[in-house]
């Protein structure tokens, strides 16, 4: 049986129950929704008691926060080493985006959660710990493309605007996708989509 992303990020015999409540949780709050999930229904959906709930996540809000980072480490870390064996800044930017339409294609449920969750991850108790790893993501990103721009291969454009030009329209996809609105699942159109960004991005 092929590992899925709690079994990537949180591996390990000792991490099993762990992983189980975490898989629990994912259901419940797609089938529920995140404010009406609560943690008696997660203790019914996993079998575990609320001291074990609260000893690994603390509240319904860790528990959310908690799936949120399984769900960016694990997509980070089918990212990454693409990004850090590309030679030019298109393949930074196609790697990018092939690798997020492929990882939503093959983690749903969180891809789902992900979009879900965003919101209420960024303004709750664990707002700090989001930021800091966007910072660190991010960065890696900002630093290719300063280096695009100074080779004279990307547009200069505000800072804040490279984030929704690189993969504002995947995105909206995957989403349309997750929502059944379309049948295509999205890594069959990924690199259509990494061709538009660099389009978008790149001088020529």
């Amino acid at each position: 049986m092929p590992l899925d992303a709690f079994d990537r990020v949180l591996p390990g015999a000792r991490k099993a129950n762990k992983r189980h409540i975490l898989r629990c949780a994912l259901t419940c709050f797609l089938e529920h929704g995140l404010e009406s999930t609560t943690i008696d229904i997660i203790r019914q959906r996993s079998g575990a008691s609320v001291g074990t709930l609260y000893h690994h996540f603390h509240n319904k809000e860790g528990l959310a926060a908690a799936l949120f980072f399984t769900a960016l480490d694990d997509h980070r870390a089918n990212v990454w080493p693409e990004i850090e064996a590309a030679g030019t800044t298109r393949q930074v930017i196609e790697a990018l985006v092939t690798r997020y339409m492929d990882w939503v294609t093959n983690e749903p449920e969180l891809a789902r959660f992900m979009f879900l969750a965003r919101a209420s991850v960024a303004a709750g108790p664990y707002r700090e710990e989001l930021t800091q790893r966007n910072r660190e993501q991010y960065s890696v990103i900002h630093r290719w493309l300063a280096e695009g721009q100074s080779q004279g291969d990307i547009r200069s454009l505000p800072r804040e605007t490279y984030a929704s030009l690189l993969l504002g329209q995947a995105e909206n996809y995957c989403r349309a996708w997750l929502a059944g609105r379309v049948p295509t699942p999205p890594s069959e159109h990924a690199m259509l989509f990494a061709e538009a960004a660099w389009r978008v991005l790149s001088k020529s």
